[in-house]
């Protein structure tokens, strides 16, 4: 049994959701969102609500899953998800020329042009000047997109400079000791 997949999912004001043979798309004003999911689960809209019920008992680990995937469609349409990354060092600086486009000079013999997915929005932090934030209503988009990004100049915890994720703990080094 599921305890996750027993939970209804509350649908806010406006979103629609469009049932097809075994494909969901979730409709609301920032955007949309489809999911394709088996023929061993079923899901019905009731009023305000959807249920995910399995088919059998073989559907127990797609039934919690499919619903998780909904529920978090569901988020991601009403409430963009966002991603930040940090820039550390003296000599590392980027500059979001527009909101597909971000352009970075981490000590390369040429700036970086870096454009973005189709929807992605690029923003710099408003407090802090070294904050990049990527938001879609795609978590995988703006992942795949954010370690493009981090990848550029992975976290060097000899040094300590890095382009990383906000919050992401990186364990630094001390510089050899010798004689």
């Amino acid at each position: 049994m599921s305890r996750v997949g027993k939970l209804p999912i509350v649908l806010p004001e406006n979103v629609e959701v469009i049932l097809e043979w075994s494909k969901v798309t979730i409709k609301w004003k920032l955007g949309t969102l489809s999911f394709e999911f088996s023929n061993m689960v079923e899901i019905k809209k009731e009023e305000n609500t959807l249920v995910v019920t399995p088919v059998s008992d073989e559907a127990n680990a797609l039934w919690g899953t499919t619903r998780a995937v909904l529920a978090n469609m569901v988020e991601w349409v009403t409430n963009w998800y966002k991603k930040s990354l940090e820039i550390n060092w003296v000599w590392y600086k980027f500059e979001v020329s527009s909101p597909e486009k971000l352009i970075l000079s981490v000590w390369f013999s040429h700036k970086v042009e870096m454009i973005a997915p189709k929807w992605i929005k690029i923003d710099a932090h408003e407090k802090e000047k070294n904050v990049i934030i990527i938001s879609w209503i795609d978590k995988q988009l703006v992942w795949q997109f954010a370690s493009k990004v981090r990848a550029k100049k992975k976290p060097e915890p000899y040094k300590w400079k890095w382009i990383k994720y906000v919050g992401e703990q990186i364990r630094r080094k001390a510089w050899k000791t010798g004689k």
